[in-house]
């Protein structure tokens, strides 16, 4: 078993209220040399919370740390840290329409798995 570290990427359409939803997960385990994530903007839950909201642009936003953790060529500099360092990035703390949760710690003897499991406990719908 691997200790590993996630965070959840909240969305939060209209930051001055602070309202959010689940929308992705971040996933580094240093043992593994493994930097993931997964991403699901749920459209019916932003247009709930901010109806003017622009879906493309959360989408766009939500990819981007996508690509960040894969390295993306798109991904610019911090594609090109290393694994902790682009994690320790995405997780810090910031005032936009898409954001970290603090960091949680488990164990895991796969961390893409724990990613997939991460992702349906936290962020897809339920049911």
């Amino acid at each position: 078993m691997n200790t590993y570290e996630y965070a959840v990427l909240r969305v939060v359409p209209r930051v001055e209220r602070g309202e959010a939803f689940n929308a992705g997960v971040l996933v580094y385990c240093r043992q593994r040399d493994y930097l993931g994530s997964r991403v699901h903007l749920d459209l019916d839950r932003l247009r709930a919370l901010d109806p003017t909201a622009d879906p493309v642009a959360v989408a766009w936003a939500l990819q981007a740390a996508a690509d960040v953790c894969a390295a993306a060529q798109v991904a610019g500099a911090a594609g090109r840290e290393a694994l902790g360092s682009r994690f320790r990035w995405l997780t810090a703390p910031r005032s936009t329409v898409v954001q970290p949760s603090p960091v949680h710690t488990g164990l895991t003897a796969d961390p893409d798995a724990e990613a997939d499991r991460l992702l349906a406990l936290l962020v897809l719908p339920l049911g």
